[in-house]
């Protein structure tokens, strides 16, 4: 029974040295701030994250950013991570700054159009990724009415 006793006389000195040290209005505050579920069924149920509210995109924005995502993809499965980066990169500066991103696809896309791929289908299907993303990067360069898109 006496350990029982220094026990919770032990228990309640730390306790009180924590709250000393941490601040009494802190320590309140943080337990405050502790939400208690109402009800026993309360606490069995699962909450759901809160959903994150996108701006909207441009539907041609958009057709560029999937159109470098499915090229960045093809690219690195085909092992040209470098370039694959240098386009997600590009696409994701698209979000903050659009014509920053556009002109960055678009240096992007003139280093991808001199990578080689040994095999025939694979070269013709990386060129067709590139078809699709310039054009898709040619009319949001018109609709946003900036410089044209240079042809090499």
């Amino acid at each position: 029974m006496l350990d029982a006793i220094v026990a919770v006389v032990v228990v309640l000195l730390v306790t009180s040295a924590v709250l000393v040290m941490v601040g009494p209005g802190t320590a309140l505050r943080k337990i405050r701030s502790l939400r208690r579920p109402s009800g026993v069924t309360a606490l069995f149920e699962h909450r759901r994250a809160p959903q994150v509210v996108s701006r909207a995109v441009n539907p041609k924005t958009q057709r560029v950013l999937m159109a470098a995502a499915r090229l960045a993809n093809w690219l690195r499965t085909h092992g040209q991570d470098e370039a694959a980066r240098d386009i997600r990169t590009s696409a994701a500066r698209m979000t903050g700054n659009e014509p920053a991103g556009l002109y960055a696809l678009q240096t992007t896309l003139r280093r991808v159009r001199v990578v080689n791929v040994t095999d025939r289908a694979s070269q013709e299907r990386l060129s067709a990724l590139v078809a699709e993303l310039q054009s898709a990067v040619q009319d949001r360069f018109e609709q946003l009415e900036l410089l044209p898109f240079r042809r090499p």
